[in-house]
């Protein structure tokens, strides 16, 4: 039987953060420059939430606000769901399907040490791709309508 691959072997060590109290303006301007999609909020090394593009343009563009006067914490998504860095690659997809979630910011003792994405899903564990679908599936369809199984 193959080794389990573990979160810590292909997470992203350098995770971008920003602190609850930096404008949308700032958070949006590290996601930029460091060319990233999501943005974690935290305070010291404790992960408090994260801030999507989509977070963004659903709360700050489409409703017309000022990046610059609106606090990262008051359009980050929390509470934060977490995985250990010692968890298997398949459990953390597991959760990353149930809770409908793409970027998953790893912890150890609570402090933040990493993020993985559904990419590394792809790029790590092939055979976790089955699970990829199901957070796809669940994404866009409504939740009153079940996956057809193949035969």
């Amino acid at each position: 039987m193959a080794e389990a691959i573990l979160v810590r072997d292909v997470m992203t060590k350098d995770v971008k953060t920003v602190r609850p109290d930096s404008s949308v303006a700032e958070a949006v301007t590290k996601m930029d420059k460091f060319d990233i999609g999501s943005i974690v909020v935290a305070q010291g090394k404790r992960p408090l939430g994260i801030i999507t593009e989509r977070d963004i343009l659903r709360k700050i563009v489409e409703p017309g606000l000022d990046p610059k006067t609106v606090k990262a914490r008051q359009i980050m998504s929390s509470p934060l769901i977490t995985v250990e860095e010692n968890v298997s690659l398949e459990e953390a997809a597991r959760l990353m399907a149930r809770k409908g979630i793409k970027k998953l910011p790893v912890v150890r003792n609570e402090e933040l040490v990493g993020i993985i994405t559904s990419m590394d899903v792809v790029k790590h564990g092939p055979s976790l791709l089955d699970l990829l679908g199901e957070l796809i599936w669940i994404r866009r369809v409504p939740r009153s309508v079940e996956p057809k199984t193949q035969r």
